[in-house]
């Protein structure tokens, strides 16, 4: 019967711990599964939660790793694919956002090493000025691929050339993860430390 008992409780407590590892997320209506799959790996969801500016929300943002990560330090550290995925929640003029993600970029590293990835920043700003506008629901990923680069996927299309530097992915979670993030609770939740309201 102690064996039993003792059976059950180590079953209950490895179920909790796999619950506690990767559950699908649903931030301002949008659900973030437990795992996705990027150039043949599996990712765990290592958080998700919303950009507000001032009181709107933008949009949110989920981010995949091999393993869990609870610093930007550990993140930048993981050596195979990583995915950012977004999903809009209003509309924006897509060139706009470009240049915030540059500005995001260009807040979170020394100047030096931004100059050294501005032609892909340049690159970056037209993928997104070419889509003119992203509406509520638009979704885009941006995937770090060992060995290929980053790739920019818009509403589903892969967007030209990766983005060969593994510098260009890390400045681009600068954005998000870096000591001037765009939002503060969103860093935090992108990390794992807080749930934002699924609301």
């Amino acid at each position: 019967m102690k064996f039993l008992t003792r059976w059950a409780v180590m079953t209950g407590a490895c179920l909790l711990a796999a619950s506690a590892v990767a559950q699908p997320m649903t931030v301002a209506d949008v659900k973030y599964e437990e795992t996705a799959s990027v150039s043949g790996s599996t990712l765990q969801l290592n958080g998700a939660g919303v950009r507000y500016k001032a009181v709107f929300k933008v949009y949110t943002a989920g981010l995949y790793l091999e393993k869990k990560a609870g610093t930007p330090t550990d993140v930048m550290a993981q050596k195979g694919p990583k995915r950012m995925s977004i999903t809009m929640l209003r509309d924006i003029d897509s060139t706009e956002l470009g240049k915030l993600f540059s500005r995001g970029m260009e807040d979170n590293m020394d100047r030096a090493a931004f100059s050294k990835l501005i032609p892909g920043v340049l690159r970056m700003s037209q993928i997104f000025s070419d889509h003119k506008k992203l509406v509520a629901g638009d979704q885009f990923q941006i995937d770090w691929i060992p060995g290929t680069g980053t790739i920019i996927t818009v509403k589903g299309k892969p967007q030209g050339e990766p983005f060969k530097e593994p510098e260009f992915f890390n400045a681009l979670l600068g954005i998000w993860l870096g000591n001037a993030p765009a939002d503060w609770k969103l860093k935090d939740a992108l990390l794992g430390k807080t749930a934002q309201s699924p609301s």
